[in-house]
């Protein structure tokens, strides 16, 4: 469960703007995402080594 505590005279926008921040680095949307449909192990198996090619690419770029 995620939650901020509002300081007093705080504006609104500026305790939403710090719980979206908070929401996104907590990577429940991803989760929620990845909950909501099956993939075969086979097709997890094929975007698992996809995202480490690009890693690896993205990493020997930087260098």
């Amino acid at each position: 469960m995620i939650g901020i505590i509002v300081q007093e005279n705080e504006p609104i926008d500026r305790a939403i703007k710090r719980f979206k921040k908070k929401y996104e680095r907590s990577g429940i949307l991803k989760e929620f995402k990845k909950r909501t449909y099956y993939t075969k192990p086979s097709i997890k198996k094929r975007m698992k080594k996809q995202k480490a090619v690009r890693r690896a690419k993205r990493t020997s770029d930087e260098s």
